[in-house]
């Protein structure tokens, strides 16, 4: 049986430990992200872009009909390139403004409130690139490789 100041003592403890992992996280996220999967997908968007002027050059004023997929594909990956920047971008402010909060609970409270809501939407732009980035030029393992991996 604990006493009143052991009990503070553990949920403090936990508040810091929740509090370094929502961190650690968050960083990770950010890392992986902006050092993997934007240069992945701008480097497919770099051949789809090549792709298109090339066919251009060979159908004059008739590859918008011909480029069409290619130009919607284009404009899909940087919508998600965008939104990836953007939201990393804001979840490392928020991220900087909960580091200076000297409570922990309130700490924890602002990591669980400001700064985790963006992993949701953070991921869901990283997965869509996932599925839209040619294969070979994905650098990272997707989900359904690591769902056949034994």
């Amino acid at each position: 049986i604990m006493n009143h100041i052991e009990v503070e003592a553990r949920y403090e403890i936990e508040l810091e430990e929740y509090t370094k992992k929502i961190q650690i996280e968050g960083r990770v996220l950010g890392d992986i992200s902006k050092n993997h999967v934007i240069p992945t997908a701008i480097r497919y968007q770099n051949t789809l872009i090549t792709n298109v002027r090339g066919l251009k050059d060979i159908f004059g004023p008739d590859f918008e009909t011909i480029a069409k997929e290619q130009i919607i594909l284009i404009k899909e990956i940087s919508g998600h390139i965008e939104g990836i920047n953007s939201k990393v971008e804001e979840m490392t402010n928020e991220r900087k403004i909960a580091n200076n909060l000297t409570d922990g609970q309130e700490m924890a409270e602002a990591y669980c409130n400001k700064v985790k809501p963006y992993f949701e939407i953070i991921r869901n732009h990283c997965d869509k690139l996932e599925l839209l980035v040619d294969n070979e030029l994905w650098t990272l393992t997707k989900y359904r490789e690591l769902l056949l991996t034994k």
